[in-house]
């Protein structure tokens, strides 16, 4: 069965009702390396080990609610579902990583060597400070979420996330195991601490703070200032020079690319303590952000700006001819 290409809800509905796993390519259609994993798909629908498999994709930007739900931040994606459950995920073009979790999930599909508690415990202990929550730290999908988020963030704490809306075995079990009823729920250290109003009370209290592992902040810094000087000219982005995932970042590619500069680009999605990290320490809260020998140059608008009144060619290191 050949890939399926998916246009509407209705049809991404449909296609998850199967018992067989199901595997979505969010993707977009300018992208090389989109195009690429297509073309992995389309053989892999060809090969007798992967019969009991469907494959699909979808444009990314075309149905927005869908792409939302099923957290796409970056082209390409690719998602492994269990009827409407994700049970799997590879960012980027990585068609090894794929194959790898196909493989997994249909070795696993009849059989668990893992019990739910022992998959809870495991999840709870995976971090010195893990939150239970609807969405992910850089998207949170509920207010209480958002909440305890920007709270951990105050504290500059240390901690991991579990977006609970992607696995439905974990959101039910978890509340039964922990005793608790709703979500996000905080632990630390493998012990519960509780919901949000109970974590705000301790915050206000004083006795949260302590409690929570911290976030080291020097070694950040060095990291920060050894990415900024990695290149004369480093360009931080969202998405590479190849495949630019915004359209700003797309736009200061290409005025580079005019100067012909010698330039190395940090996809920023790639690494959400650079990107958060980055904004404060160069105290500059959007991206693209261009360093020219480790100075801050600004976004996109200083630099077209500068440009175009001849200020930006000279300071450009240049490609060797």
């Amino acid at each position: 069965m050949p890939v399926v290409k998916l246009t509407s809800n209705d049809e991404y509905v449909n296609f998850l009702k199967s018992n067989d796993l199901s595997v979505i390519h969010f993707y977009a259609p300018w992208a090389d390396q989109c195009t690429q994993m297509n073309e992995v798909l389309e053989q892999m629908t060809k090969l007798d080990e992967y019969k009991n498999v469907k494959f699909a994709n979808i444009v990314a930007e075309d149905l927005p609610e869908i792409s939302m739900k099923c957290s796409i931040t970056a082209v390409p994606t690719t998602v492994l579902f269990n009827k409407e459950n994700i049970v799997g995920r590879v960012n980027g073009a990585n068609p090894s990583e794929v194959k790898e979790q196909i493989k997994k999930h249909l070795s696993n599909k009849n059989e668990s060597s893992q019990t739910l508690e022992d998959k809870l415990q495991a999840l709870i202990d995976k971090a010195p400070c893990m939150l239970f929550m609807k969405g992910n730290r850089d998207t949170p999908r509920c207010g209480f979420s958002r909440t305890i988020i920007a709270l951990l963030e105050e504290h500059k704490a240390d901690y991991e996330t579990f977006d609970i809306l992607e696995d439905n075995e974990v959101r039910e079990g978890l509340k039964k195991y922990s005793n608790w009823p709703t979500y996000p729920q905080l632990y630390i250290r493998g012990e519960l601490i509780g919901g949000l109003d109970i974590a705000r009370e301790m915050s206000e209290s004083g006795e949260l703070d302590s409690m929570l592992p911290k976030k080291s902040q020097g070694n950040l810094e060095d990291r920060l200032k050894k990415l900024i000087n990695q290149a004369p000219c480093m360009l931080f982005m969202k998405g590479n020079r190849d495949v630019p995932r915004c359209g700003f970042s797309r736009t200061i590619i290409n005025l580079l690319n005019e100067h012909e500069a010698d330039y190395q680009t940090f996809d920023i999605l790639e690494d959400n303590e650079v990107r958060e990290g980055l904004k404060k320490y160069s105290k500059w809260p959007t991206y693209p952000q261009l360093y020219i020998n480790g100075e801050l140059i600004g976004g996109l608008d200083i630099v077209k700006e500068m440009s175009e009144a001849g200020e930006l060619d000279s300071m450009l290191p240049k490609k060797e001819a």
